[in-house]
């Protein structure tokens, strides 16, 4: 496949706000563009014009879905093949498999590109809704070994892309970290991602380490809730509520980590995750979902279970205390972090293009029963 004659719509979200679907959107965007792709992005989470719509329920989505599916159609006039990103809930129905149907009306190549942890439960509720758009896919491509799992529990192969991690962006730097323990969480302050439980763990830590602090960049619901937690623990002095962090601001951030905790209920393939490994900051995560296909426990991560403070306290206080497993984690976890980088994901990538414009059938295999 030569990359310069491809031409390819993105269908997915930019920041704001930053999360990893829309980080990963764009970042992708400017890797084909570096390869010579001619890339169109469609936006689905676009801005409101006029601005003052976005604050009407209702009107908001019918101002929002009129250009979506007028650029999406014009897309697929030009378009040799639809990259969607897509995730469950709501997305899934409202922009995902619409984006399936303009393009396959259009005779075009479909690439869905599926992400999230909480496929599985999505899928109980509404597969029979999902199916026929899948159906109507040349490729699935998913992040990982969890989700590939999932969708063949339901009898549709898929490939998997991991993904991208830069690492010119994030590198290992350990001369900030001499001082005070400063944990960061880099997640949205949602009810998924448990941020409560992270608040608890690090009360523990404090009992031992006054001088501790932590660091939670993300935005949601939450906050408020969080923020009455962390007076009621007494933590109000040591912890940053530091709202929404632009990518390009968050390799600063891990430069001063010592520990990186990811504490969500649900996940798949958090690049949260990769990102710290690759900066050199040991992980301790939950083991729900893909975590446990993304990170080996006690190889390249401390693995916990969820909505459990007690347990990600002493894993944290184990890095803390043993500097030869701290050391051995930074270290594999940057061995880890190199086979995310865009040269180890790039053919894997180009292949499920060649695959789908070569007219092959990944979608649909013998139900599993």
């Amino acid at each position: 496949m030569n990359p310069a004659k491809l031409r390819i719509a993105l269908i997915g979200p930019l920041p704001p706000p930053s999360g990893g679907m829309a980080n990963q959107t764009r970042q992708l965007a400017g890797l084909l563009t570096q390869e010579g792709v001619s890339v169109e992005l469609v936006q689905v989470n676009a801005p409101y014009r006029p601005s003052w719509v976005g604050h009407i329920k209702g009107l908001r989505a019918v101002f929002r879905l009129l250009p979506y599916f007028f650029h999406l159609w014009r897309a697929a006039g030009r378009a040799d093949l639809f990259h969607i990103m897509a995730n469950s809930g709501w997305s899934w129905h409202l922009y995902a498999a619409p984006a399936i149907w303009f393009a396959k009306l259009r005779g075009r190549a479909v690439v869905v590109n599926y992400r999230g942890g909480e496929a599985d439960e999505f899928f109980s509720r509404a597969f029979t809704w999902v199916k026929p758009s899948l159906n109507r896919s040349d490729v699935i491509v998913v992040p990982s070994g969890f989700l590939e799992q999932v969708f063949a529990k339901r009898g549709f192969a898929t490939c998997i892309v991991p993904n991208i991690v830069n690492l010119e962006h994030f590198s290992a730097g350990d001369a900030a970290r001499a001082n005070a323990p400063h944990i960061l969480v880099a997640r949205n302050l949602e009810p998924l991602y448990d941020n409560a439980s992270a608040l608890r763990a690090f009360a523990i830590i404090r009992q031992q380490h006054p001088g501790a602090r932590m660091t939670i960049a993300g935005t949601g619901p939450d906050r408020s809730a969080l923020e009455a937690l962390a007076q009621e623990l007494k933590l109000t002095d040591a912890v940053t509520f530091a709202g929404r962090v632009e990518n390009s601001e968050m390799p600063p951030l891990y430069q001063t980590a010592h520990i990186a905790l990811n504490p969500s209920l649900a996940d798949n393939m958090p690049i949260s995750i990769l990102e710290a490994l690759a900066s050199g900051v040991p992980v301790v995560s939950t083991d729900v979902g893909g975590v446990p296909f993304l990170v080996e426990d006690e190889k390249t991560a401390l693995l916990v279970p969820p909505r459990n403070p007690e347990r990600m306290a002493e894993a944290m206080l184990r890095l803390l205390h043993d500097q030869l497993l701290r050391e051995r984690l930074v270290q594999t976890g940057l061995e880890h972090a190199r086979r995310f980088a865009w040269e180890s994901v790039r053919g894997k990538l180009f292949s499920a293009y060649a695959m789908a414009l070569g007219g092959s059938t990944w979608a649909s295999t013998p139900e599993v029963r």
